[in-house]
């Protein structure tokens, strides 16, 4: 199901559908070796200032690829560091390598440029902030933003090229290029930080979980990537739509009893996308089901054994409260005050107890009310292969499949086909934060905002504790009030990224 931030990417999305054209079956093996000597010049400005940089655009990552416009990698590198300069704190030898996807909706996605911001436009009057990437460059990073193949693409055979887990193949084969070209270009490619929104968020966070997991080898050498490692350093994630076989249960869960919804549907006229506002109710059938599905995510939370930062176990009683509910809650309270600090006024939000500028304390039924449910049900796995997650999950052969036995069970599909666990797995960071076979990136910064209901907010949390298990450094947050949106807080990324050098 496309989101409100989808809706806004795809519009770069839209334009890689016509320029990842398929390979012909006869193309000529790519050259991955970094030539420093073709680059365009290219200046950007950031707060007045302007950078010049070199602009390697276009670069294979792959020596065969499917899609080749979208298995390409756009590098942009400050003209400081081949004159043997610094910018800020780095050197050509120590800068770190930022590494944005432009991925929404899993849709397919070109190689992200600086001079692109993602998002929705201005308001009247203003000015478009610098986009992460130029603001990556005025901070001394390197920039290599890669293209991903995404659900919607087709070779002329017929055959579908862009499904699960096309995306973090290309995303693995982009990582395992940089560090095949250590040494050729500047940026230190031990400290690679990946960043994305939404479904790109899914993927940043998938991309730090799953390091050199086994499970993608065959994918990667049947396009040609790189020999070389792809687990990276740091992970930024903006609410990100993964665990996408939990994601319909932990939907019911958080927005349990709330009938009335208003989605977005997203449709194409004369290659411009249109938006509408559709609102609906969930009658007593899909209420029953809404209640089967919290008692999956219940059970599903108690075989986590997952703990909070303080070490208590997270858990679910059969009504849906428990530790794991207290513990978004406190995610929540942290936000608001915040807030409050920041001297934001709180009043007229019924769910927060707030006492000499303190807050005391969270209604989680009433704030899930007051944020309102935006999908139907289920979110995710449509029961009618109606949504993006069940076309992300086709095959080369098949559009759209189920990914969950719920679904599969209820669903009106005649003949509907499920995906096979392989494929779901490789598409989960949480598999992978859990698996020690899998190289997990050592730094996260994930997240998702207290109006985004796009996601539960408990997907998040629950990567958080999975990764916290695993004794890694995170930051998860709940940014007040931001809606299912990402790259808001650019200062405080960088700031983030630049305290773990």
């Amino acid at each position: 199901m496309t989101t409100r931030r989808d809706f806004s990417l795809m519009l770069l999305a839209t334009g890689a559908l016509a320029a990842c054209a398929s390979e012909p079956a006869a193309a000529p093996m790519r050259d991955l070796t970094f030539d420093p000597d073709r680059f365009v010049p290219k200046v950007f400005t950031v707060d007045g200032r302007r950078i010049a940089v070199r602009a390697y655009e276009g670069l294979p990552v792959v020596a065969r690829p499917v899609e080749p416009a979208c298995q390409a990698i756009n590098v942009y590198i400050p003209e400081a560091y081949f004159r043997g300069e610094a910018v800020g704190r780095y050197t050509a030898r120590t800068a770190p390598i930022f590494l944005p996807n432009q991925v929404g909706g899993y849709m397919p996605a070109l190689p992200g440029r600086p001079d692109e911001r993602m998002g929705p436009p201005p308001a009247p009057g203003t000015s478009a902030p610098p986009s992460a990437m130029a603001v990556a460059l005025a901070r001394g990073f390197v920039v290599a933003s890669p293209g991903a193949r995404g659900r919607t693409l087709r070779a002329a055979d017929g055959r579908w090229t862009g499904k699960a887990p096309a995306a973090i193949v290309d995303l693995k084969a982009a990582v395992r290029w940089l560090r095949h070209n250590a040494g050729r270009l500047p940026g230190d490619t031990e400290r690679i930080v990946s960043n994305g929104t939404s479904a790109g968020g899914a993927l940043s966070a998938l991309l730090g979980a799953s390091g050199n997991s086994a499970d993608f080898e065959a994918e990667l050498q049947a396009i040609g990537a790189a020999p070389a490692r792809d687990d990276i350093f740091a992970v930024s994630a903006y609410c990100p739509i993964t665990n996408l076989e939990h994601a319909d249960a932990a939907y019911e869960w958080q927005f349990q009893g709330l009938a009335e919804y208003r989605s977005i549907a997203i449709s194409m006229l004369d290659f411009k996308v249109e938006r509408k506002e559709v609102a609906g109710r969930l009658d007593a059938d899909q209420l029953a089901l809404s209640r089967e599905l919290q008692a999956a995510f219940i059970a599903y939370v108690n075989g986590l054994g997952l703990h909070d930062g303080a070490g208590r176990l997270l858990q679910l009683d059969a009504s849906g409260r428990g530790s794991l509910r207290d513990h978004v809650s406190a995610l929540l309270a942290a936000s608001a005050q915040r807030a409050l600090d920041r001297g934001d006024d709180l009043s007229g939000r019924p769910w927060l107890s707030i006492e000499s500028g303190r807050v005391q304390g969270v209604d989680f039924t009433a704030y899930a009310a007051a944020a309102g449910r935006m999908k139907a049900l289920p979110a995710f796995d449509g029961l009618a292969l109606e949504t993006g997650e069940n076309q992300l999950f086709g095959d080369a052969r098949t559009d759209q499949r189920h990914f969950t036995a719920f679904s599969v069970r209820h669903g009106r599909a005649a003949g509907a086909a499920r995906a096979d666990a392989l494929t779901v797995r490789q598409m989960n960071a949480m598999h992978y934060a859990s698996d020690p076979s899998a190289r997990a990136a050592p730094h996260w910064r994930l997240r998702h905002g207290t109006m985004d209901r796009d996601t539960s907010l408990a997907i998040p949390a629950l990567l958080a504790a999975a990764l916290r298990e695993r004794g890694l450094d995170v930051d998860l947050a709940l940014p007040w009030d931001r809606p299912h949106s990402g790259d808001y807080d650019l200062d405080e990324l960088f700031g983030w990224i630049e305290r773990l050098m």
